[in-house]
C-alpha cells in the first residue's frame, strides 16, 4: 500500500509529468483537471521541442534546461518527435553579426550550433527569403502538442494514478494551517464531493495564481498569451527563426502539412480571457513572411492564443522580459502546509520540472525516493485509452 497520497490540480503536461514520476516514486496520486486532458496551454502551443538556442543570449538558465530536457525526452519518448532541427536565420548585417554571440551563447549552454553560408541554408531550406545572409544550425524539434505529454498520462496511469478530467477545484479543506482536502465539482454528473490526500501540488500553469489564491497564497504568476497562426502547407521543414533576440512572429514551425507563425506576446490578468487581437494575426503573417515569403500567400487555417505561465512581478511588461525558467514554491513560509505549486517552465522542461517538484514532495514527506524518469521509457500515447 502507497504510503502517502499526492493530489494534483491541473491535466496539463506538467500535471501529468508530476503524476508520471510521484507514482513511480511508489505514491499514491490523483489527478484533477476542470476540463480535458491538454485543453488549457498544453494543447495549444506551437510543437516545438527547443534546443534552448532561443534563450542562450540572454536567458542561460532556460537554456540549459531545455537542451538538458531535450535530450532526456529524445531518449524516454522515442518516435514522439520530428528530428528536424533549426535554423536561426539572419536577414541583416546586423544579424548576421549577432550570429557569433549566439553560436557563443550556445557553447557557452552545451548547445550544439554551427554556423551555415547563405548557399547551405537555401540548399536546406529553399523557400527561405533569398535576402538570408546566414543562418545557424541547432538541434530544435516538432512535436505533437497533446501526444507527447498524453505519453506521460498513459504511464503514469498503468502504474496506478487516478486520473480524473472534467473535475473542477472549488475550495479547499484545511485543518489548523494544513490543506487536508480539496473539494471538487464533477462536470460529467454535476456533483461535488471532497478528495483527501497528505500533499496538495497545484500544477496550473497560468492558473496557478488563481488557485493560489483559493488558499490563501501568492504566486506570482505572469499570464502571457501569445498569438499563433496556422497556414496549409509545408514551408519549411525545419523549424526556421529570425536570427535576433525575441520577438514577435519570429518563427515558423511545421507541423505534418500545416505551417505554424509564433508569436506575439502581451499579459492578462484572465488566463480565461485572452482575445485574439487581429492586428496581432497580421503581424504574424507580416514577420513570417520576411523569413519566408510563401507565408503571405499560404491558406489561412486557423489563429488562437495560449497563456504562457510566467514567473514575475506585477507591472507593466509585455512578457518578453520574463525568463522561461520555472520554479517550485513550498507555502509553508506563507503559513500554509501541504501545498507546493510548479509554475513557469516550457512544454520541453515538464519532466525536469516534475522531478523538482516530486523531490520537495518527497523532502517535505520524509520519503527519500530518487528521480526515477530520466531513463524510464514512456508508453506510447495510444496506452492512455487501452
Amino acid at each position: 500500500m502507497a504510503p502517502f497520497h499526492a493530489v494534483i490540480i491541473g491535466g496539463g503536461g506538467t500535471g501529468a509529468a508530476v503524476a508520471h514520476d510521484l507514482t513511480l516514486r511508489g505514491m499514491k496520486v490523483t489527478l484533477v483537471e476542470r476540463g480535458e486532458l491538454t485543453s488549457g496551454t498544453t494543447g495549444r502551443h506551437h510543437g516545438l521541442l527547443h534546443s534552448g538556442a532561443r534563450y542562450a543570449v540572454k536567458d542561460k538558465e532556460s537554456a540549459v534546461e531545455c537542451i538538458d530536457e531535450n535530450t532526456i525526452l529524445r531518449r524516454i519518448a522515442p518516435g514522439s518527435f520530428e528530428l528536424n532541427d533549426g535554423l536561426f536565420v539572419a536577414l541583416t548585417d546586423e544579424e548576421a553579426a549577432y550570429s557569433h554571440e549566439l553560436v557563443e551563447a550556445c557553447h557557452e549552454c552545451g548547445i550544439p550550433a554551427r554556423r551555415l553560408t547563405r548557399e547551405e541554408a537555401l540548399a536546406r531550406e529553399p523557400n527561405l527569403n533569398p535576402a538570408v545572409k546566414l543562418a545557424v544550425q541547432v538541434p530544435d524539434a516538432t512535436m505533437d502538442a497533446m501526444r507527447m505529454p498524453l505519453r506521460f498520462f498513459a504511464t503514469a496511469k498503468h502504474n496506478g494514478a487516478t486520473i480524473k478530467p472534467y473535475h473542477e477545484v472549488v475550495d479547499f479543506v484545511r485543518r489548523g494551517n494544513a490543506v487536508s482536502a480539496i473539494r471538487v465539482r464533477d462536470h460529467t454528473s454535476n456533483k461535488e464531493y471532497e478528495i483527501g490526500g497528505d500533499i496538495f501540488i497545484n500544477a496550473g500553469g497560468a492558473w496557478s495564481g488563481r488557485i493560489g489564491a483559493m488558499v490563501g497564497v501568492d504566486v506570482p504568476i505572469r499570464p502571457s498569451p501569445g498569438v499563433m497562426l496556422a497556414v496549409y502547407g509545408r514551408l519549411c521543414n525545419m523549424v526556421v527563426n529570425r536570427l535576433h533576440a525575441s520577438g514577435d512572429g519570429d518563427i515558423i514551425v511545421p507541423q505534418r502539412a500545416l505551417s505554424v507563425i509564433g508569436t506575439s506576446s502581451w499579459v492578462v490578468e484572465d488566463p480565461d480571457n485572452l482575445g485574439l487581437p487581429e492586428d496581432h494575426i497580421q503581424m504574424m503573417v507580416k514577420y513570417g513572411s520576411e523569413l519566408v515569403p510563401a507565408v503571405r500567400t499560404a491558406k489561412f487555417r486557423a489563429a488562437w492564443s495560449a497563456a504562457r505561465p510566467l514567473i514575475g512581478p506585477r507591472g507593466a511588461d509585455t512578457g518578453r522580459e520574463l525568463s522561461r525558467t520555472f520554479k517550485c514554491f513550498d507555502h509553508i513560509d506563507e503559513g500554509v502546509e501541504g501545498f507546493v505549486t510548479i509554475t513557469g517552465g516550457k512544454a520541453t522542461t515538464l519532466r525536469g520540472m516534475a522531478e523538482t517538484t516530486a523531490n520537495v514532495v518527497c523532502q517535505k514527506l520524509g520519503f527519500p525516493v530518487p528521480c526515477p524518469t530520466r531513463d524510464y521509457v514512456l508508453l506510447p500515447h495510444t496506452a492512455y485509452y487501452a
